[in-house]
């Protein structure tokens, strides 16, 4: 199973990295340009943990940073979706259903705070300035903004698709579950017998009748069988007693 996850890792981490370089860099919105990769991520992240959500931030910030037409130093975006990874894996759900869509709006929200800050951190520490230049506050109020509004057609979306790759544990026998054996009645050997017989005779505790015996007569001679039997039984216990 983890096989269908990492194909379908890589294929959302491609699309969105392809969708966000020709498409939403292109627009010329004002401030930063949405984060399609980073919600993938987080939607990935809350549906399988925080260890695979982990690799798969590192895996595809590293793919956004060889990616052309990247300008800064390979590894610092890898750093930045892999801790994003991690901490929104922290925030999956038992069942991996969320209960409420604030939630991911939430996790959404700080994940862009958080990758933004850290990312111009990062940038300053190996003499990138560009983030001086246009603005901190600017890309910090418009990252958020942007990647809020197209959260709820993202994540949704991604994580309905990983729940597709997560074995259910409580899968019913269609899943490769054994059927449950049935369980033995506690009848001894001389109920088993009288059970026996009076089946033979005509289907005694409503065990049905057997083929050629036909008749409802049958039934009711063998159920008054049955019934003498077990009474004769009882009354024998008694007077060993």
């Amino acid at each position: 199973m983890w096989i269908n996850r990492v194909l379908l890792s890589a294929a959302l981490v491609v699309f969105a990295m392809v969708v966000q370089v020709s498409i939403l860099a292109r627009l010329g919105l004002p401030g930063a340009v949405p984060d399609l990769l980073l919600l993938v991520v987080i939607g990935l992240a809350l549906v399988y943990g925080h260890v695979t959500g982990c690799l798969i931030g590192f895996f595809a910030g590293l793919f956004a940073d060889l990616a052309p037409p990247s300008d800064h130093a390979v590894g610092r975006y890898a750093l930045v979706l892999c801790l994003v990874g991690y901490v929104a894996g922290l925030l999956r759900p038992e069942n991996g259903h969320l209960r409420s869509v604030t939630t991911p709006l939430m996790v959404v929200a700080g994940a862009a705070l958080g990758a933004t800050t850290l990312y111009a951190g990062v940038g300053a520490l190996v003499g990138d300035t560009a983030a001086r230049h246009v603005g901190l506050t600017g890309l910090l109020i418009s990252s958020v903004v942007y990647d809020v509004l197209l959260a709820p057609f993202v994540v949704p979306v991604v994580m309905a698709l990983a729940r597709r790759t997560v074995t259910d544990p409580a899968g019913g026998a269609g899943q490769g579950s054994t059927p449950s054996k049935p369980r033995r009645t506690g009848l001894n050997r001389r109920g088993a017998f009288f059970g026996d017989r009076g089946t033979r005779t005509g289907g005694a505790a409503g065990l049905g009748t057997v083929p050629g015996f036909g008749g409802s007569a049958a039934g009711k001679s063998g159920g008054k069988t049955g019934s003498r039997l077990g009474m004769t039984a009882r009354l024998s216990k008694a007077a060993k007693r």
